[in-house]
């Protein structure tokens, strides 16, 4: 009898240290799966986003959004009311970044990370472009999401100087329009990125003077979700921002590329043993 106790103990103790581990690895599965949900939830926000730009495209007689240059670049404000109420829409937030950053009197958290939406923004109200004036929803502008600003019509030069002739003014003209971004996971609404933009020193940055850092965070296991213009979406690695044609003369093959010569210890320790591109 009590050799036998002695191996029920050992037993009992075998026995819950496999389920210990079965746990521990059912956990490892369930956050994976949890993971991969919201990034599919992620791409099937940014395909419903290919059909509210189609509309808008369809709506204005064949041309896409333009820079609303006399208040900044406030291409949501020329959605309409629907679209860009972020109460309602919630196609506006990738599921890993559903809080905005600040509230509705410019408060900013505390916690802000890669994993917050952008926004509150309730100013300017109003804007105008070439006569027409735009409005705000009252709800403000918030989301988690960038347009790629280089497919904006714009009078002049896009934000940087750069000239509005290497933009994607006419995207029925883009060529590899599979290479081209339109709408991205982000820390703004547009971006502007240049080939030589360094990314951020810290994995958890907030804001940064260089576009590209704006949109290479570590969402989705070291990789974004991104619309194209030929309306595909999918993930795209954080280092391959760097290789995908933002504007005309975006050089894919610039420091920060493999073909570029960009070295290991190039990239800040957050993201270097990311894929390389």
């Amino acid at each position: 009898m009590e050799t036998r106790s002695k191996f029920r103990i050992v037993d009992l103790v075998v026995g819950l240290g496999c389920l210990a581990l079965v746990l521990m690895t059912l956990g490892a599965v369930g956050q994976t799966g949890r993971g991969r949900a919201k990034e599919a939830v992620c791409q099937a926000n940014l395909h419903q986003w290919r059909g509210i730009f189609l509309d808008y495209i369809k709506d204005n007689d064949g041309s896409f959004l333009t820079g609303v240059s006399t208040n900044g670049y406030w291409w949501p404000m020329q959605l309409s009311q629907e679209y860009q109420d972020w109460k309602r829409n919630r196609a506006w937030f990738c599921p890993e970044a559903v809080i905005p950053m600040m509230d509705a009197n410019g408060r900013s958290s505390p916690r802000s990370n890669v994993f917050s939406a952008w926004g509150i923004f309730n100013t300017p109200t109003e804007a105008t472009y070439q006569a027409k004036t735009y409005t705000m929803n009252a709800n403000g502008l918030a989301g988690s999401y960038s347009l790629n600003g280089y497919t904006l019509k714009i009078e002049d030069r896009y934000e940087g100087g750069i000239s509005r002739t290497v933009g994607w003014a006419d995207l029925a003209d883009v060529p590899e329009p599979e290479r081209v971004p339109l709408f991205i996971d982000a820390l703004r609404f547009d971006l502007w990125p240049s080939h030589t933009d360094s990314p951020a020193a810290i994995e958890d940055v907030t804001w940064s003077e260089s576009n590209m850092a704006r949109c290479c965070i570590n969402r989705h296991d070291g990789a974004v979700n991104c619309l194209f213009v030929d309306g595909s979406v999918r993930k795209v690695g954080l280092k391959e921002l760097w290789t995908l044609k933002w504007h005309r003369l975006f050089d894919t093959t610039g420091p920060w590329t493999l073909a570029g010569g960009v070295q290991p210890e190039d990239w800040p320790e957050w993201i270097r043993l990311f894929k390389d591109y």
